[in-house]
């Protein structure tokens, strides 16, 4: 599952974003996500992905595919020994 299927599992899921609104140039205001919802998302990215936050997210998550970017940095820094995704991720509907 890519990191953007998971990410719009998520916000489908927990957010009740209808999934044909998720795309990539979507904008997390338009998807009814603001400042505090974008905070709450990084919580769940960091559970989902198995991926933990150190610093402040960036202000500059806009769109979908910025927080997809966003992830797939911090995935790239994850430890070599670390697993790829958190279990029970990619079970999400």
């Amino acid at each position: 599952m890519s990191t953007l299927d998971m990410l719009t599992a998520i916000l489908h899921r927990d957010y009740g974003v209808a999934r044909d609104a998720l795309s990539p140039d979507a904008t997390l205001v338009t998807l009814g996500l603001d400042s505090l919802s974008v905070l709450e998302l990084m919580f769940k990215i960091e559970d989902g992905f198995g991926v933990k936050i150190n610093d402040d997210p960036p202000n500059d998550l806009r769109t979908v595919s910025d927080v997809v970017n966003y992830i797939d940095a911090l995935l790239a820094r994850k430890p070599a020994g670390s697993a790829d995704r958190a279990i029970g991720i990619a079970s999400i509907p």
